[in-house]
């Protein structure tokens, strides 16, 4: 039986993770208006393939093809009923390509639907993530990763309805924007050190940030969470570096290179596991490993 993911870091380990599903959907030809998610049974070959290349980077962990997997994303797209098959199907295909010795973390996403604003109620996004988790978990996920929160009414609802209902351990990150003032906070105004304190007492195992910045910006927002918590395993999954565009493309410019000459900085900042989100792919990935598997 092989470890659990806490108990990889509290061994000192830092662990390597996948890098961006979206974007590299669209590579692949995801189209615009089209369902991510439904590629799972449309196009398991490709979803596959994905999962792989990051497996064959070198990844520690991957992820699954189920970000907007929740009941209220798919309903935009008339597949509110297929949830749980196309959650499922989502963590069965990152199992085939993780085998037995990865990790498999089941994506759940925020729901779109605001708490402060009356569009939904707390049981009815308490239902949509425990439909999902379950999915997920008896995919085969090992661990369920809630992330690109910036609520954290919605993040905190999302861990129990994860720790409630399966037995994974749960992983919740935050997406933060840089002030002028030069501090970090969600869209909805959380901090990061506010981020720790709550999603702990809600039962994450493991809290972080993703998206939003580059792997330097991540730096700051790791010290910030270590300030207020030296023991939580951090997550950090950075962008390529900030979107540019250029004509009608977005353009993520951090070269693989350049992203992993901060890893070493953001590991001794206190991130656990470190892996990529928009832009970055299994290139970004294997140099990743390269860095922190060499000793810095």
């Amino acid at each position: 039986m092989k470890p659990t993911l806490l108990e990889l870091v509290s061994q000192g380990k830092t662990l390597v993770s996948d890098g961006a599903w979206g974007t590299f959907l669209q590579a692949k030809g995801l189209q615009p208006g089209e369902c991510p998610e439904q590629w799972n049974i449309d196009h398991p070959g490709i979803v596959l393939d994905i999962a792989l290349g990051y497996i064959e980077a070198g990844a520690d962990t991957i992820e699954t093809n189920s970000f907007g997997g929740n009941r209220f994303k798919l309903e935009v797209f008339g597949l509110a009923d297929k949830a749980y098959e196309l959650n499922k199907k989502a963590a069965e295909i990152s199992r085939q390509a993780a085998g037995n010795d990865k990790y498999v973390l089941g994506s759940i996403g925020p729901t779109g639907k605001m708490l402060m604003m009356g569009d939904v109620t707390e049981e009815e996004l308490y239902n949509a993530f425990k439909e999902q988790a379950i999915a997920l978990y008896e995919g085969g996920a090992d661990a369920l990763v809630i992330e690109t929160m910036t609520a954290i009414d919605e993040a905190e609802i999302a861990v129990r309805a994860c720790r409630e209902n399966t037995p994974c351990e749960v992983i919740c990150t935050m997406t933060f924007d840089k002030l002028l003032t030069g501090g970090y906070r969600t869209m909805m105004g959380v901090s990061p050190a506010e981020m720790v304190v709550a999603l702990k007492e809600a039962g994450a195992h493991i809290v972080g940030a993703n998206c939003s910045n580059g792997i330097e910006g991540m730096i700051k927002i790791t010290e910030e969470i270590r300030s207020v918590d030296k023991d939580i395993p951090v997550l950090i999954h950075a962008n390529a570096g900030l979107p540019v565009l250029q004509g009608t493309c977005t353009v993520f410019p951090e070269s693989p290179e350049l992203m992993a000459s901060f890893a070493p900085q953001l590991a001794k900042a206190g991130a656990n596991i470190i892996g990529g989100c928009c832009g970055t792919t299994p290139a970004h990935i294997h140099k990743l490993v390269e860095v922190l598997n060499s000793g810095h």
